[in-house]
């Protein structure tokens, strides 16, 4: 049986710069494609194309970092076959976080954290499977529909307000909710403060 194939944007080793593991070292994993289109996405390089990689090609590359830490993100890792390729990291000894847009209901179930950070649309069974919901926050987020996610919140669930592209006044208005809604954290993005990728 042929070994399936990934499109990788790419692979690279730094730190997490987002949520609730900001500053924890990790390798991420980029899968390419998406077909959200967001208007405010920073990895538009990802959005298609992509090395076509196997299963030992995407472990050889892991395994020349010191960390067992792997992010699989995107683009929009669901929309390639996420519970196969999270199984192959876990049976090399790989610790597996997902980030998604959360849009496709998907199998995270044998990954270790789950970022689910909605936008145009979001599948309520992912927000339901979400250990971190992660909102992108502007002047033209819809604060009183923001609010729903705050449903989704228990003794698993975290949401962070992260301010598109760290901007000042979208910082100030994250700070404000979070203010409002105690339960809630800010996430910067911290990678971009001290310009590393």
């Amino acid at each position: 049986m042929p070994q399936p194939l990934w499109k990788v944007s790419e692979i690279f080793y730094s730190i997490q710069g987002e949520g609730k593991h900001t500053g924890m070292p990790a390798v991420f994993l980029r899968l390419a494609g998406c077909s959200m289109g967001c208007a405010w996405c920073d990895t538009k390089y990802a959005l298609a194309g992509g090395k076509e990689m196997n299963n030992l090609e995407v472990l050889v590359e892991l395994s020349k970092y010191p960390c067992k830490t792997v992010v699989v993100t995107g683009g929009e890792p669901t929309e390639q076959d996420l519970p196969a390729l999270v199984s192959v990291l876990k049976s090399a000894g790989h610790i597996v976080h997902i980030e998604t847009n959360g849009a496709n209901d998907c199998d995270v179930s044998k990954a270790d954290f789950v970022c689910v950070s909605p936008k145009k649309y979001v599948s309520e069974n992912m927000l339901k499977k979400a250990d971190v919901i992660k909102i992108v926050v502007n002047e033209k987020t819809d604060l009183e529909d923001l609010k729903k996610y705050y449903n989704y919140e228990n003794e698993k669930t975290t949401v962070y307000l992260q301010p598109e592209s760290n901007k000042e006044e979208n910082i100030t208005l994250c700070v404000k909710l979070v203010k409002e809604h105690p339960s809630a954290r800010l996430s910067v993005q911290l990678h971009k403060l001290i310009n590393i990728k």
